[in-house]
């Protein structure tokens, strides 16, 4: 029990080390963070309930919302999951993730998340008309590598380190940033869940490339020279969530309702509160939902004030469907395959719709 403590110490400690993240956010700095695609959740399990899974996530599930639940994971388990992003819009996102139990010695994850755009056309300040300057591709990409562990029936922690990189046309941006988190499991069905889970903190980015380069002449001369602009730097959206979660277990335990709560402190804009649930059939048919309050949320969103600061509607809902392919036999768990779906509701532009099919031998 003293390295248990020494953990949940040392976790309190992170957190009251660090008053730039755990502060919530203000008005003076919303808007001033950049890559906003780390708040997006590819993962459509999580996504159904509104990232509420902070205390209870697991498998490659948990990598976005804390990825000490990737320690539950006693197999490989491989995921993919596509995003159309606001549906009347071109854009997508493609996730993939594998996850891998090296027995005593932890869990090993691994995650990559794409973000495409479509073809845009280029304008010049010499050459401003549209189809005269070819295309270009838009990119925003992160690559993730997790390590969790279990060093308890009950304390689980892990830690994400991440890639990230911008790019449009000939300017791009690369970036590194941290994730961190914890779960404690109690209860005599371990029915009772407390999470911590600090997310997207690192240094801060800012672009460089041929594209901030430009060529100037001086005044009353015929000399030209090439010219580099520097790029603004931009802090990545840093969060802190605490999560909690009970299961009312029924029939035997073929019957799971989970009510979850998060709190999630964000330093960039206002702080959001998420309730959720999920009901399981027998872990066959799994159907959740949540809602999350964010002041200024219920605004409208083309006030002009600037009062609403997020186009999410705040409901949730998600569904999963869990079919074996092999039943478990002695030492081996079977082989089982995921279809989820996820949908989230927007203000405007039709909402976000997730998709993802996952596979867990």
């Amino acid at each position: 029990m003293n390295r248990i403590h020494k953990i949940i110490i040392m976790v309190i400690l992170v957190v009251v080390l660090m008053p730039a993240v755990v502060m919530a956010g203000n008005d003076d700095r919303r808007g001033t963070a950049g890559a906003g695609e780390l708040l997006i959740n590819p993962w459509a399990r999580s996504a159904g309930w509104g990232n509420v899974n902070t205390a209870n996530g697991s498998g490659l599930d948990a990598i976005f919302t804390n990825v000490a639940g990737l320690g539950h994971t006693t197999g490989t388990e491989v995921a993919f999951n596509y995003t159309h992003w606001l549906n009347n819009s071109d854009i997508g996102l493609v996730s993939f993730g594998l996850a891998q139990s090296l027995g005593s010695y932890g869990v090993l994850g691994l995650s990559v998340n794409s973000m495409s755009f479509g073809t845009i056309e280029k304008t010049t300040v010499h050459s401003p008309e549209v189809g005269n300057n070819g295309t270009y591709k838009p990119s925003l990409m992160n690559i993730g590598v997790s390590y969790a562990r279990a060093f308890s029936t009950s304390i689980y922690a892990g830690a994400t380190l991440k890639i990230v990189s911008e790019g449009i046309d000939n300017v791009n941006a690369t970036g590194i940033a941290l994730d961190a988190g914890i779960q404690y499991v109690t209860g005599r069905d371990y029915e009772i869940k407390f999470g911590i889970s600090l997310k997207n903190w690192g240094p801060s980015m800012s672009f460089s490339g041929d594209g901030l380069v430009i060529n100037s002449t001086y005044v009353n001369s015929d000399h030209m020279q090439s010219v580099q602009q520097r790029s603004l730097t931009w802090d990545l959206p840093s969060s802190l969530n605490i999560g909690a979660s009970y299961d009312f277990l029924f029939a035997e335990k073929k019957y799971r309702f989970t009510l979850a709560g998060n709190y999630e402190s964000m330093a960039f804009t206002d702080d959001l509160y998420t309730l959720g649930g999920e009901f399981s059939l027998n872990n066959v048919l799994l159907v959740r939902g949540a809602y999350t309050y964010q002041k200024g949320r219920g605004d409208d969103i083309y006030s002009s004030d600037g009062s609403r600061n997020n186009f999410s509607s705040g409901l949730t809902l998600g569904a999963s469907v869990n079919a074996p392919l092999s039943k478990p036999k002695g030492d081996k768990k079977g082989t089982f395959i995921s279809i989820d779906y996820a949908y989230r509701m927007t203000a405007i532009l039709g909402g976000i719709h997730t998709v993802g099919l996952s596979l867990s031998l």
